[in-house]
């Protein structure tokens, strides 16, 4: 069945039962209208195309009808052309090649003398003007700007923001007739005018400066606005023009930025708008932000800025969730301007907190972290712990961050701050990152005055709630090193001390190891805690005992990293009076900031880091080919080298030792790799069997584990020389694993292998040795390698041992990458040279090593 016009088509749409009836149906009338089409039938082709649009309408395909539509537009009727024209803004886009067909349309209709046949030629240039048609038309534009009918003048300025976007060259095309449009007293002119303005200041720093000599002419047009009473024609809500006001402070705030003496000339008016404009509807309301906005941006002075503020400030008071969040919003950027004018609104900013909706309550966050200082740390501490305890999963790891580097910036105490950490360890210490356990560690350790507080505050705790993994740690490593002096000062109580016993710390430090929520690092820190508590005078026989049956239960352990520790703690049993000499209190470590980056990270306690507890923070970045300084302590980090000596400098007036040749460098690197140089590599001694030398290394866990304050000093008090050690069953190394080469590039004669080697002391960390030869007889000559990791990842690398590659010769680079556990190492390498005179850009994405390669399988 055909049907005849588009409003039968409609009734037999809606007349289908079933989606497979309407889609048979308009493939019928598809089909219909193609062969009506091919009969150019003049007199159907405007119910055909209408048809057509209602069927692209309902999503099926119409693009056959396109050419259709060009030969409406050549019409004479306007029936025919407005047709033609929305079946081209409808079914044509830019990229189309057809679109070429229309541009002779348009700029005869654009010369058309009836004003509606040049609006509608505006009106689709405005929707699908490419580049190319931009270029072609934009005179015909720029004539139609100075027409004298309003209707259009309108549509032509809205047609040359489409040529400005499209082609930014011709801004100043526009520039003159722009001014003169910014006089007209016609409301739809101005607004297209001002909205047409807006986009070329954006686009052309110049044309800004012109502009900016029209800031009195748009002050006196919104002064008009809100002068002006009831106007029928342009009132919504009681507010004359909202749209208009709106686009004029919008453009008021470019011009005003960065200019004093135009800020000065609207600093009149944007105070009359922002006390004159009704704030109980939302009409009002966006005039007020944009006000604001304005104000903030524009070289105002002080008093209007803290009325903008107070105008947020009073937003956050709305009923209304969508103003009271782009309050919020605004006052998170501008509190850093005038902090103290955001203070006074610090009540409601906390009100906020306990609002229904999520993305209000984060906002409110966001601003209760930035208005904390050392006046207010106290009563908004409180007021983020009340929040914390009540806070969705999600909040508490960014909120426990915050508390405590807010704590460790504003405390007005180092109790408060102990007392302040304890509380977010008691509340979320599953969502506490390991940089905030690492910071409150040093603080107890430099604090030896609240130690016997903290550890029995920690003590108390964690008998009550043994959950919190980050409680659980903290714990453990306080009581392991300080356990003598609770043992001794009794549990610091606020009336009085009670009276401990070494057996009651070790039943509560044992529990953990059966608890359900302990984890391997959890049992890790309790059996070298109890380890420590061991060697402690304050331990009796008894106890020590039962410590070494606890270390021999777990020598047979399945868990590799728990099997080594109790090994080697079980060992330090035979070794009499030292052993008191290697586990003896730790020395405090450091005391720094805690590194604020940590905010971005979402690492809880228990994740992989390559941060250390203590601070020593292993942060790779990438040196510049050719800078050597530091190379020494970076090869005496990678390789675990024992002592990278500081070489004083010029100033000092100290002799430098000589340093070693690049190529000897080199040497070593590439002996380490199994490579042997020239030289003959030096003995190492080995330590006895069945202990831990005190110069060792510790396990591969506490290397990298963020309790590293348990593992083994190195030369931090001298012992006496051990006697006979008694020969302990210990884990077999693993033999050393055979290093394999990958090719990375090979082109031009130029081949380039990576070769890498990981440490268990290091999981994460991927030595990568790269070898530069060339196969042919000609050398590869100024080589620049450059490589780069995913975010994800840090790189560092030193300088290449020679730039020119020889015939037969072998140069290298060596790379150190930090990666997450169990991620892939992927390189994306850039590599420039020059050969046969040639020179040679090229650009490859390596990532061929084999998985596992960073650890954690």
């Amino acid at each position: 069945m055909v049907y005849h016009n588009l409003k039968a088509l409609i009734k037999g749409i809606r007349a289908c039962k079933t989606v497979a009836d309407e889609r048979a149906l308009i493939q019928q009338e598809s089909a219909a209208i193609r062969a009506s089409f091919r009969e150019e039938d003049s007199f159907a082709r405007h119910n055909n195309i209408a048809k057509l649009l209602y069927i692209h309408m309902l999503g099926s395909p119409a693009h056959f009808g396109q050419i259709e539509c060009l030969k409406l537009v050549a019409s004479p009727r306007f029936s025919d052309k407005r047709l033609g024209y929305l079946g081209i803004m409808l079914l044509l886009d830019e990229n189309q090649e057809v679109l070429t067909l229309v541009t002779n349309s348009l700029k005869n209709d654009m010369n058309h003398s009836n004003m509606y046949a040049v609006g509608l030629a505006l009106c689709t240039f405005a929707n699908i003007a490419s580049e190319e048609m931009s270029r072609d038309l934009a005179n015909e534009i720029e004539k139609l700007l100075g027409s004298s009918n309003t209707y259009i003048r309108k549509k032509a300025a809205l047609c040359a923001l489409r040529v400005i976007k499209k082609v930014p060259d011709l801004t100043d095309h526009f520039t003159t007739k722009a001014k003169n449009l910014l006089t007209d007293r016609n409301h739809g002119v101005l607004l297209s005018a001002i909205t047409l303005v807006t986009e070329m200041v954006q686009t052309e720093p110049a044309v800004l400066e012109e502009f900016r000599n029209a800031v009195p002419l748009l002050v006196r047009n919104l002064k008009s606005l809100v002068t002006t009473g009831y106007s029928p024609e342009h009132d919504v809500s009681g507010i004359t023009d909202p749209f208009l006001q709106v686009k004029i402070l919008r453009l008021l705030r470019l011009l005003g930025k960065g200019d004093a003496r135009a800020s000065d000339t609207m600093n009149d008016i944007l105070a009359q708008v922002a006390t004159n404009t009704d704030s109980s509807k939302n009409v009002g309301n966006s005039i007020l932000y944009e006000t604001v906005l304005c104000v903030l941006e524009i070289e105002a002075d002080s008093g209007l800025r803290v009325m903008a503020i107070n105008i947020l400030g009073k937003f956050l008071s709305n009923k209304d969730n969508n103003i009271r969040y782009v309050a919020l919003n605004t006052l998170n950027k501008v509190v850093s301007i005038d902090t103290n004018a955001v203070q006074r609104h610090r009540n409601i900013i906390l009100d906020c907190l306990r609002d229904g909706d999520i993305s209000i309550r984060r906002r409110a966050l966001e601003l209760s972290y930035a208005l904390i200082n050392e006046q207010n740390v106290r009563i908004l501490i409180r007021e983020l712990l009340a929040f914390l305890e009540v806070a969705d999963d999600e909040f508490k790891l960014g909120l426990t961050t915050q508390i405590c580097l807010a704590a460790e910036r504003f405390a007005p105490n180092k109790r408060w701050h102990i007392d302040t950490v304890l509380r977010v360890l008691r509340l979320a210490g599953n969502f506490v990152r390991e940089e905030i356990l690492s910071a409150f560690i040093r603080l107890v350790a430099h604090t030896p005055e609240l130690q016997a507080y903290t550890a029995s505050k920690l003590y108390t705790a964690l008998k009550s709630d043994i959950s919190q993994e980050s409680l659980t740690l903290a714990a453990a490593w306080v009581l392991g090193e300080y356990s003598e002096i609770v043992l001794e000062g009794g549990l610091v109580d606020e009336e009085q001390p009670k009276p401990i016993t070494d057996k009651e710390i070790l039943d509560l430090l044992l529990s953990i190891l059966d608890s359900p929520y302990a984890n391997y690092l959890s049992r890790q820190y309790v059996l070298a805690s109890i380890t420590k508590i061991s060697s402690r005078p304050t331990t009796s026989a008894n106890q020590q005992d039962r410590i070494a049956e606890i270390l021999a239960q777990y020598t047979s352990t399945p868990e590799l990293e728990l099997q080594q520790r109790s090994v080697e703690f079980a060992s330090l049993f035979n070794l009499g009076q030292l052993r008191e000499g290697v586990l003896e209190r730790m020395p405090p470590p450091e005391l720094k900031a805690t590194v604020m980056g940590v905010v971005s990270e979402n690492k809880p306690v228990g994740s992989s880091s390559g941060g250390d507890l203590l601070g020593n923070d292993e942060i790779a970045s990438p040196v510049p080919n050719g800078q050597s300084n530091g190379n020494q302590d970076l090869l005496a980090d990678i390789f675990g080298s024992s002592g990278s000596t500081s070489t004083p400098g010029p100033s000092t007036g100290a002799t430098s030792p000589p340093q070693k040749s690049q190529q000897s460098t080199i040497d070593d690197i590439l002996g380490l790799f199994g490579n042997t140089p020239s030289t003959t590599a030096a003995t190492t001694a080995t330590p006895p069997a069945g202990f831990m030398a005190a110069s060792s290394p510790p396990p591969p866990s506490m290397a990298s584990n963020p309790l590293s304050a348990f593992s083994i000093p190195s030369s931090q008090s001298p012992a006496p020389a051990p006697p006979a050690p008694v020969p302990v069953a210990a884990p077999t190394p693993p033999a050393a694993p055979r290093l394999t080469s990958y090719t990375a590039y090979e082109k031009n004669s130029l081949k380039i292998t990576l070769t890498p080697q990981t440490s268990a002391a290091k999981p994460g960390v991927v030595m990568i040795l790269a070898r530069f030869q060339v196969s042919g007889g000609t050398p590869a000559t100024g080589l620049t390698f450059q490589a780069a990791v995913p975010k994800s990842q840090q790189l560092q690398m030193l300088p290449m041992s020679n730039p020119d590659v020889g015939p037969g010769s072998v140069e290298t680079q060596q790379m150190r990458v930090i990666a997450p556990v169990g991620s892939a190492v992927r390189l994306r390498l850039r590599i420039s040279y020059t050969i046969d005179g040639q020179s040679v850009q090229d650009q490859v994405d390596f990532s061929g090593f084999p998985p596992g390669l960073t650890g954690g399988a």
